[in-house]
């Protein structure tokens, strides 16, 4: 086995789509962190991309060298090149494959991050920063939860630890497909998810363990951001929404849109996004809206936004540093992300137009 504590982290990105291309920025931004390359299937625009980043390009998935060469793509070598070169590897393939390259990576001895497409089972534990940072220290692998698990994980863990949550019931609006996805729908439709729970309810259990939380799913023709419906009963509820608003506006990773903003919906906070210019556009922030938080005696309600192209981006980086313990605790790694990935701290948010 290699080193466990190396002064920087050499980090590979196996896949280097939607997820494995941010991630892949995000690593190249830390302090503390060294990416060693990137490894695709086929050549395509993203491959470019990442050679013109000066990314070292490794071929994976029994991809065909001779396609890269073909379309004047260098490689760097195969994605076992890559593997023995590497501390840590972020998969980001697509669903699914991430659980078959899992013993590539055990034999290979390096430690592995997987996305939330996969099972919880593929991985040590599931992870998610402000949940659960610690769990990370001494495991070989860690599975980053979805990015609905994400932003619900994210509330959780502010919601709970101020006021105790009874119960939480979330119903999630889903984007039919992200932006790029031509083979997904629906064009013209609301399909409810039949699962009844859905998914996301159980999956926020395996980083905060007994949260009172159900969840049910809708997919709607969009493409931008999911939306979450939430309706909190808490056990201490605090005296007026007000206190609600503030705690979450102050807690990293969250932007709390007023109503002077003028974003009454996820066109807005996704042109604000572009407007923000960070690496994609994104907005990797759990998005809530000032008067879309209501107390009504112990119930909380609230909508939230979640891009889900980026939210889990920030999480894969404290969850390589909570492996090799490169920070002391949750606040300390995600204020070294954080501030690495250029999203403001709630500190240096303005309160006022003034």
């Amino acid at each position: 086995m290699r080193g466990d504590v190396p002064k920087r982290v050499r980090v590979g990105v196996n896949g280097y789509g939607t997820i494995g291309k941010r991630v892949a920025d995000a690593v190249a931004k830390q302090p503390d962190m060294e990416l060693i390359g990137v490894a695709k299937t086929r050549p395509n625009f993203e491959a470019e991309r990442a050679i013109a980043k000066g990314y070292p390009l490794y071929v994976t998935g029994g991809g065909d060298r001779s396609a890269f060469e073909r379309a004047g793509l260098p490689l760097a070598g195969t994605i076992e090149q890559l593997l023995a070169e590497v501390d840590v590897i972020v998969d980001a393939s697509p669903d699914k494959v991430g659980r078959e390259n899992a013993a590539r990576y055990r034999s290979a001895g390096v430690r592995a991050v997987f996305q939330g497409g996969e099972k919880s089972d593929v991985a040590d534990a599931s992870f998610t920063a402000m949940a659960n940072y610690r769990v990370g220290q001494g495991k070989r692998s860690l599975r980053v939860v979805s990015c609905n698990t994400t932003g619900l994980a994210r509330a959780a863990s502010v919601i709970d630890r101020a006021w105790g949550v009874e119960r939480w019931d979330a119903t999630i609006v889903r984007r039919g497909a992200d932006p790029a996805e031509t083979n997904k729908g629906p064009i013209n439709g609301i399909l409810p998810t039949l699962q009844m729970p859905s998914h996301h309810g159980p999956d926020v259990r395996t980083v905060l363990e007994g949260l009172p939380i159900t969840t049910l799913a809708v997919v709607v023709p969009t493409t931008l951001m999911h939306v979450h419906v939430n309706r909190v009963r808490l056990r201490h509820p605090p005296a007026d929404a007000a206190e609600v608003i503030h705690r979450l506006r102050t807690s990293p990773r969250f932007r709390v849109f007023r109503s002077w903003e003028h974003v009454d919906g996820t066109p807005q906070v996704m042109e604000f996004g572009r407007d923000r210019g960070l690496g994609f556009n994104d907005v990797m922030e759990n998005v809530l809206w000032e008067a879309g938080i209501g107390l009504d005696g112990p119930e909380l309600h609230f909508f939230q936004g979640i891009h889900q192209e980026s939210v889990v981006v920030p999480e894969n980086i404290d969850a390589i540093r909570s492996m090799f313990s490169l920070a002391a605790d949750a606040a300390e790694s995600m204020r070294v992300t954080d501030e690495a990935l250029g999203l403001v701290p709630p500190a240096a948010r303005p309160t006022s137009m003034k």
